[in-house]
């Protein structure tokens, strides 16, 4: 499989059926993205599927998809735990392809976040010597500069045995993105971006930009002009299938709009994403927009949709998430 250029947060099963339909008919490679609140050993909000569960039924169905841990580490899940029996059970044959480890949220420090960057991958190529690693963290959990990020490299490269840095494939990146609710708050660093691309490629790694969500198709041809590799999207897929519901709640049953805005409510799942000031009340659709993809395996969601009755709606989802992936693809083509 050729290395892909888009990897795509798995934020519902429509959106895993649309990346395995459109690489099946492509032979485009592309990559999934789970985080361990979206799919974890012990089930996670995305179809309550577990890891194993998430991973056979991936890999029943198309070998074009690359699958990667997101966020593998402690303080990475839905409880402040140290990420270690969730980095076991990622790192079992058929699993994952790639595991991201990123101890970061929990070690701010640099010197903490290389020992423990270490452990993991030590770890994890005693447990399974196949394993492949993306280290390194996005802006909103710990910026860094491109002089910081070469000592990093340059640390594990003196640190891990040749056999283990050899398993290093991606790094991340940060030119400047970040996301507030259903838009990306950055502000672009083309030298950044140009600078840090520089420092990965001296280790002959791969590059890999974070938070790429609600970017212009402009702006994402730009940066792989510039040289970037591959970049990550979640949220603005979720936001995509949300939007085709919320459309379709409108034109057939205007009533359910308060049911959907009360169970994103509820979720809490809208919290992070939004300012200390923000008022639920007087933002019901902007609620749903940002967390309805949260409630999408929630049985009271379901029963919602089958009021719906409307036959084609996943269809319906599924081609608006196929036309942008194809719009990302052109992108990074340069097209």
């Amino acid at each position: 499989m050729n290395e892909p250029k888009i990897f795509i947060g798995p934020m519902s099963k429509n959106i895993v059926d649309a990346v395995i339909e459109y690489t099946n008919s492509n032979n485009q490679p592309i990559g999934l993205i789970p985080s361990r609140r979206q799919v974890e050993s012990t089930g996670g909000y995305v179809n309550n599927w577990t890891t194993k569960e998430f991973c056979e039924y991936v890999r029943s169905k198309t070998s074009n998809v690359l699958l990667v841990r997101d966020h593998s580490g402690p303080w990475q899940g839905d409880i402040e735990d140290d990420g270690i029996d969730s980095f076991r059970e990622d790192c079992k044959e058929g699993m994952f392809d790639i595991i991201h480890v990123d101890v970061w949220k929990q070690y701010k420090s640099f010197y903490d976040g290389l020992e423990y960057t270490i452990k993991f991958i030590t770890d994890g190529y005693r447990l399974n010597p196949n394993m492949c690693y993306e280290i390194g963290t996005e802006e909103s959990i710990r910026p860094t500069t491109p002089e910081e990020l070469d000592y990093l490299l340059h640390c594990l490269q003196s640190r891990l045995a040749s056999e283990v840095f050899a398993k290093i494939k991606y790094v991340v990146i940060q030119s400047g993105t970040a996301l507030k609710g259903n838009k990306n708050t950055g502000e672009f660093n083309q030298d950044r971006l140009i600078e840090m691309i520089y420092v990965v490629k001296k280790y002959k790694l791969i590059s890999k930009e974070h938070n790429g969500d609600y970017l212009t198709n402009d702006l994402v041809k730009s940066k792989f002009i510039n040289g970037l590799d591959s970049i990550n999207i979640a949220p603005e897929f979720g936001q995509i299938e949300t939007t085709v519901i919320l459309v379709n709640i409108k034109a057939n049953k205007p009533e359910l709009l308060e049911d959907f805005y009360q169970l994103c409510l509820a979720s809490n799942r809208w919290v992070k994403w939004v300012s200390s000031d923000f008022k639920p009340e007087d933002n019901k659709e902007e609620i749903i927009n940002i967390s309805g993809h949260y409630v999408f395996s929630d049985p009271k969601f379901i029963e919602l949709k089958n009021k719906l009755n409307c036959e084609s709606l996943d269809t319906q989802i599924k081609v608006y998430i196929t036309k942008r992936i194809e719009e990302l693809i052109e992108s990074t083509n340069g097209k």
